[in-house]
């Protein structure tokens, strides 16, 4: 977990990205936490 991780909120800002550990806007953190829990 660092800066060389892809799926790590310290890599998705390292590396400009956006995902579920690092999203755009904080509005849709329900929406996230149910997708999260549909995947597992």
């Amino acid at each position: 977990m660092g800066k060389g991780d892809i799926k790590s909120k310290r890599g998705k800002i390292s590396r400009g990205t956006f995902g579920a550990s690092r999203p755009k806007k904080e509005q849709n953190k329900e929406a996230r936490k149910v997708q999260l829990s549909l995947k597992k």
